[in-house]
């Protein structure tokens, strides 16, 4: 996000002024590790969510299916409406002797870290439960948001040197790609017996092992710890600089009269509706993968040899892509997105373990595209807005931001829908068959719906006009300062 002047340049901006090292505006190779540090929780608990909350909510909580709907829901819902807010406050702070983005990201440790551990914590008040997960998964949602857009921002206090920026956001996202992997890795390791291929021999009808419970405990807790222990590193090494643009230049237009203004930007509009369609396909591809080999295939024994490939895939694709769109351009690359169309039908009609393994290997390096291109192409469309309207640097801030809380709210619906739609198939939490029914379902979420999806958005996004660009020079050293303040597997909940 753009980041306005802090109000206050007092004696208690002396400490921060000073340089990570003795060269002016050069970053030390600590600073920059410790900057990408910060990066990491988010990631791993993100990546973990993504991929077996809906599982734990179901089988370990036991919470009926139109209840895990509005949990997911509600959690996606305050994560869309936490990102303006966050942007509106913290715009607003005022500078302290730690800085004006530092304290937010300090203050949430916290409380991130104790909802992300009590969201997979199992209360004694079973009646409760789908209000306690309610609850936790809409403050986990709302404080990663509130702590994941300052941590963002920081990129641009950290040096007045472009180039020292655009290194220190190599650093962050390789540790947030490290992050997802180590997520996802480290909480299906360690919950896998839970969900082993013999659950039904134990006694009652629980479908996971009677240790579930202190398995997902554990998990919670070691994924929780990131938090603490990287926001330390990133305090210890990071020195917050002072915001060097003039304080006239915060004075912008408001959320809801720039929202006005871009939602009458035609490349906009067709560039937000395309990706709220692709966007929501490969969250519901990742939501229900663990669910559809544990219940509608024989796969249960493959469920994170599966995810790893999926997130190793994707991680190992993304400078492909890279080059990809330097060399080809943007809408020939968005066909990259589609190669997953004809193999998410093929899982679903062969749920064999040789064919999921290729699945899930073409799946990540469609999702690594979907990921990267709608942060390459938003910068083209806000260049061409101010071609056509010189408004101030503001903009750019509602055009990230409205395009964050439109894609998250899109996730949200697409979610809660397909969650509610296994009610209506009639799944019964704790079964250790499903019925029929259920599984069609499952095998419609993870193919029909997922192909539908993007095939609508690739057709909005191959129709939509190339927005005009200025001189390439102004255009790269914009789209440079963009791209460097915002974060691919953050704010598109990377592989969430």
């Amino acid at each position: 996000m753009a980041e306005p002047a802090g109000p206050g340049r007092g004696p208690a901006s002396t400490q921060a002024e000073r340089p990570a090292d003795s060269g002016a505006g050069r970053l030390s190779l600590c600073t920059k590790v410790c900057y990408g540090f910060g990066g990491i929780p988010n990631q791993v608990a993100s990546s973990a969510t993504s991929f077996y909350l809906q599982l734990f909510l179901l089988d370990v909580a036991q919470i009926p299916a139109a209840q895990v709907s509005l949990v997911l829901f509600g959690g996606k819902v305050s994560g869309a409406v936490a990102d303006p807010v966050a942007g509106f406050l913290i715009n607003r702070s005022r500078r302290t002797g730690s800085g004006r983005l530092m304290p937010w990201v300090l203050g949430c440790t916290p409380f991130l870290s104790l909802a992300y551990f009590f969201l997979w914590f199992l209360p004694p008040f079973p009646s409760l439960h789908g209000l306690w997960y309610t609850v936790f998964y809409c403050l986990f949602q709302g404080l990663a948001t509130f702590f994941q857009v300052p941590y963002t921002a920081l990129t641009m206090l950290l040096s007045p040197s472009p180039q020292e920026r655009d290194s220190a956001t190599a650093y962050r996202m390789t540790m947030e790609m490290a992050g997802t992997l180590m997520g996802a890795s480290v909480h299906g390791l360690i919950v896998s017996s839970a969900h082993r291929s013999n659950h039904c021999a134990f006694p009652g009808p629980a479908a996971v092992s009677p240790d579930a419970t202190r398995l997902y405990s554990i998990a919670a807790g070691v994924v929780a710890l990131t938090y603490p222990v990287c926001i330390s590193l990133l305090w210890l090494g990071v020195k917050e600089q002072p915001d060097p643009a003039d304080p006239a230049s915060a004075q912008g237009l408001g959320f809801l009269a720039g929202l006005g203004l871009t939602a009458r930007h035609p490349p906009y509009v067709k560039l937000v509706v395309s990706f709220l369609f692709i966007s929501a396909a490969v969250q519901v591809e990742q939501s229900y993968l663990v669910l559809f080999c544990t219940h509608a295939t024989q796969l249960r024994d493959h469920v994170q040899g599966l995810v790893l490939t999926v997130l190793v895939s994707a991680v190992l694709s993304t400078p492909l892509w890279e080059w990809v769109l330097q060399r080809f351009g943007k809408k020939t690359s968005a066909l990259g997105i589609c190669v997953m169309v004809p193999f998410a039908v093929l899982l679903a009609a062969a749920p064999i373990a040789p064919v999921a393994y290729v699945v899930a290997f073409v799946s990540g390096v469609s999702i690594a595209v979907s990921l990267l291109l709608p942060w390459s192409m938003l910068p083209d469309v806000v260049d061409d807005f101010q071609l056509q309207h010189q408004h101030g640097p503001g903009l750019e801030t509602i055009f990230y931001t409205s395009y964050v809380f439109f894609t998250k709210l899109s996730g949200a619906c697409a979610l809660g829908i397909s969650a509610l739609s296994l009610e209506f198939a009639g799944y019964k939490v704790g079964a250790c068959r499903q019925a029929a029914e259920v599984v069609v379902t499952l095998k419609v979420l993870i193919g029909a719906v997922p192909t539908c999806l993007v095939l609508i958005g690739l057709c909005i996004l191959m129709v939509s006009p190339a927005p005009r660009l200025p001189g390439q020079d102004t255009s790269h050293q914009q789209s440079l300062r963009r791209k460097s303040s915002l974060s691919l597997a953050s704010n598109s909940r990377g592989l969430l």
